[in-house]
């Protein structure tokens, strides 16, 4: 078996057809640990942890993204073309724009508009290319979300390379058209996706409010308390 990668020392065949991704690897650690049934560590290059195991007897991975387009671009693109891997869930991070949200809501994301050039220099299209998640994902997290009785919001996100900003004004554009939140890597995994023919959705739990900072999740919270966005996740697999 080989190793088809510079940046995984996972074996084709260690990734299940299914892989969540949070941007924390040690959300992984966290997700394989409380969720998964057995699970093996199949990945530790530069810290970006990964696992599979099964999830009510169906096997499962779960794998780091890092932060951002480019290592999402990297890592998605790795798992859907060299180790075949079908679909990705982003289950991440992000701070809401959409002012009627509060923390721990969970939203999902039809489409990722971008301040990332990672679709205009991935995608090489003569106009623009609209990174956007797959239907037949959304179908069975809003159908997951339902089972579960929890409130799926769904819109466009914006997919941002920068976290601190100076000011509002790119962001409060954004609202105006109608965006949810930002987060940093859908539109890379949402591309990738596209190009290879496979299955991306970025699900993620309101961890801060974009437009009043004093209201957010610790680093903890983050790594720990997003039970409810990771078992809409894995209610997918069924």
């Amino acid at each position: 078996m080989s190793i088809p990668t510079p940046h995984l020392t996972a074996k084709v065949g260690d990734f299940a057809k299914t892989v969540l991704m949070p941007g924390d690897p040690l959300r992984a650690k966290f997700i394989a640990e409380n969720f998964l049934e057995n699970p093996k560590k199949v990945n530790e290059v530069r810290g970006m942890l990964a696992y599979t195991g099964t999830y009510n007897g169906k096997p499962v991975s779960v794998m780091g993204s890092g932060m951002g387009c480019p290592s999402m671009g990297i890592y998605s693109y790795e798992l859907f073309n060299f180790y075949k891997v079908d679909n990705i869930i982003r289950v991440g991070s992000a701070g809401s724009i959409n002012m009627d949200l509060e923390l721990g809501d969970i939203i999902m994301g039809i489409g990722a508009c971008s301040e990332s050039n990672y679709p205009d220099i991935f995608a090489r299209c003569p106009g623009k290319f609209a990174p956007t998640a797959s239907y037949e994902l959304m179908r069975k997290a809003q159908k997951a979300a339902d089972v579960l009785g929890v409130q799926l919001h769904a819109g466009n996100l914006l997919s941002s390379d920068v976290f601190y900003n100076d000011d509002n004004v790119g962001l409060n554009a954004w609202l105006r058209m109608g965006v949810l939140a930002v987060e940093m890597e859908a539109a890379a995994l949402y591309t990738n996706a596209a190009r290879a023919g496979k299955n991306g959705l970025c699900i993620c739990t309101i961890s801060d409010k974009v437009f009043n900072r004093n209201e957010s999740m610790t680093a903890k919270e983050r790594e720990t308390s997003f039970t409810q966005m990771m078992e809409i996740a894995l209610s997918m697999l069924f």
